[in-house]
């Protein structure tokens, strides 16, 4: 029977790219994107590179109420692709950046929205479809940024001083803590396991997108050092595929490596201060047990 994976952002970058690769080994790919005309020219180019089956959800990640929508568009499709509605393999990869504060919809700053909360978020609602998987895996995409930066519990959408750079360091961080606060939370008891996957540098229009100036400028130097999104995506698809990865005990991994993260991303008390925030901003009033 082919795997499933669902892959948020899979319309361009190392989203499309691991979304590819994938498709080369006879996944059912299910992605997410916002451009329904991007979503449809993802979808051929997976489809040529020899997916099972290829479908989207065309969804705006910075809506919570969308990300809802998402989740239960997946279990139908899944449904409906005769696999029991079982997910091998979720993949947490969209990103975003802003060099200026934006509050989506619901109130929340745009990077920490699309980057870590409606991962989280979707996540949760898909729990009954990775307990059906013989070795479901959680695979968030973070990056050395995470490194040597902690979250403003204060203030922690920034709202008071706002920096661009600093939002999105936050964001990479609260992807190690929610992957270990979730293995601590449902590994044991549901055989579902996290992983984080550090890309590297690599060359993706994401700093150009809501930036100017001087931050422009840096994101296109950064750019020209990066490498192409296809090497970017290994370490995902590894994490994907690889059964040594499985029970391997290892959190975070770069260039198909296991690699200790900062420490303050293993700190217990603020993976579960950030996941009880996390919850209480998604309208998540307990923790709910997977069927």
């Amino acid at each position: 029977m082919n795997k499933t994976a669902v892959i948020t952002g899979a319309t361009s970058g190392i989203g499309l790219a691991t979304a590819q690769a994938l498709a080369q080994q006879g996944w059912y790919i299910i992605g997410i994107g916002r451009s329904e005309e991007r979503c449809a020219q993802a979808k051929a180019a997976i489809e040529k590179a020899g997916a099972s089956g290829c479908e989207f959800s065309v969804t705006d990640l910075s809506s919570l109420t969308q990300v809802k929508k998402a989740a239960k568009e997946i279990m139908l499709m899944m449904a409906q692709n005769g696999d029991r509605g079982a997910l091998d393999v979720l993949i947490n990869n969209a990103g975003t950046f802003s060099n200026w504060f934006i509050q989506t919809e619901d109130g929340i700053e745009l990077q920490f929205a699309v980057n870590y909360l409606a991962h989280f978020l979707l996540t949760l609602a898909l729990l009954p479809a990775l307990s059906k998987a013989s070795e479901p895996r959680i695979i968030s995409v973070s990056s050395a940024s995470h490194r040597h930066t902690h979250l403003r519990w204060n203030d922690i959408q920034l709202r008071k001083h706002y920096s661009g750079l600093r939002a999105y360091k936050q964001t990479k961080l609260a992807n190690v803590l929610f992957s270990a606060e979730f293995n601590r939370r449902y590994a044991a008891r549901t055989g579902i396991q996290a992983f984080v996957a550090d890309p590297g540098l690599v060359r993706t229009e994401i700093g150009l997108k809501s930036s100017g100036g001087l931050a422009k400028l840096v994101w296109r130097v950064r750019m020209a050092q990066g490498r192409p999104p296809r090497e970017g995506a290994e370490t995902s698809v590894f994490l994907a595929t690889d059964p040594t990865v499985y029970n391997s005990g290892q959190l975070y991994w770069r260039n198909n490596m296991p690699l200790a993260p900062d420490p303050l991303a293993l700190n217990q008390t603020a993976a579960e201060r950030l996941w009880q925030i996390s919850e209480r901003m998604c309208g998540i009033e307990q923790e709910k047990e997977p069927d």
